[in-house]
């Protein structure tokens, strides 16, 4: 193959990388969380994001959310900018929640009833492996509130008590949960198959206990770390559903109607210390209390994608009006055994 002709002078010809930050203009909101990405340069977000993924990474390390906005994504669209943006999306598995699948690798954001808040967390980490980026993308923005807030688990980790935070660092979280016939997700769905044998084989290798109730449902636990450190940046954060999960997070009406039937061992969701003694009230108003005082928050218009550090930041939902519709791929495994947890 001949060499490539000197140009104007004898210089040889180089390729010209474009500058890919010139086609989008950056702002903070509210703190530095997330950081807005507004459309300058007529181009679509699979393509700009294919050839910024350093960009990317550096601002998500920083902010660890990242809110693109007039790039108008749309569902047809949103499978080439998640692969874009946070490479091949997962299969949601280890349910917890009712959702919708759209596409491959895209689903409905949590489907709860308009008026009821979902606490902020980390999609996943009561699982062994769990997503590293989440990309969620507005189909339709409701009228009213709906807003998903966003909190820096770096931060969160710092503004709980030494103490509490040693305690969970040396017990870690367990979660349990029973699936009952008639309340909540069944077995079934949670792991998508019927086959009592396959869901045995994937607790033994996922590090769940599963035993089979004496109603025909299913009673699962497992023990997971508290705390994470971000595969590329170091952070050490605050990474767990161990308030999220706990009976005292659903509504009061709701959480006293389960305690009044069920014993704590036999709620459908709860969590408690990893050698089984309860979690204090007073942890657990401090941990929602550390939530609440790093929550940030941004509207939606339809169209707008945000991408979201799994690990970093923790997300929620607001309560709404309308007929809001979110939809949501995860991608990127990470695992609490590669973050140097057994």
């Amino acid at each position: 193959m001949s060499e490539p002709r000197p140009g104007f002078l004898g210089v040889r010809r180089q390729a010209v990388v474009p500058d890919t930050r010139t086609w989008v203009r950056t702002e903070t909101g509210d703190g530095t969380l997330p950081l807005r990405v507004h459309r300058r340069a007529d181009t679509t977000l699979a393509t700009w994001a294919a050839a910024s993924r350093d960009t990317v990474d550096e601002w998500l390390g920083e902010h660890g959310a990242v809110l693109f906005t007039g790039f108008e994504v749309t569902l047809d669209r949103l499978p080439a900018v998640t692969e874009a943006l946070a490479g091949t999306p997962l299969p949601y598995r280890e349910r917890s929640t009712p959702r919708t699948q759209l596409a491959d690798g895209v689903y409905t954001s949590t489907e709860y009833p308009a008026d009821q808040t979902i606490p902020l967390h980390n999609e996943n980490s009561y699982q062994q492996t769990y997503p590293a980026r989440l990309v969620f993308c507005c189909l339709r923005a409701p009228e009213t509130g709906g807003k998903t807030p966003l909190a820096d688990c770096r931060r969160v980790l710092r503004r709980l008590p030494h103490a509490v935070v040693a305690k969970f660092r040396d017990l870690g979280v367990r979660y349990v949960r029973n699936f009952h016939d008639s309340l909540g997700l069944p077995w079934t769905e949670a792991f998508q198959t019927d086959d009592r044998a396959a869901v045995e084989q994937y607790c033994a290798e996922h590090g769940i206990r599963a035993g089979w109730r004496p109603d025909g449902g299913l009673r699962t636990e497992q023990d997971r770390p508290a705390l994470t450190r971000h595969p590329v940046t170091g952070d050490e954060v605050w990474f767990n559903h161990a308030a999220f999960f706990h009976v005292t997070s659903l509504p009061p009406d709701v959480a006293r109607g389960l305690t009044d039937r069920f014993a704590p061992e036999d709620l459908p969701t709860n969590t408690c210390y990893g050698d089984g003694t309860p979690i204090e009230d007073d942890t657990l108003a401090m941990i929602r209390a550390a939530y609440d005082a790093e929550k940030h928050t941004a509207p939606w218009t339809q169209g707008d994608l945000l991408l979201v550090d799994n690990v970093l930041v923790a997300h929620g939902r607001e309560p709404f009006t309308g007929q809001r519709s979110i939809a949501v791929s995860m991608a990127g495994a990470l695992s609490h055994t590669d973050a140097g947890h057994g």
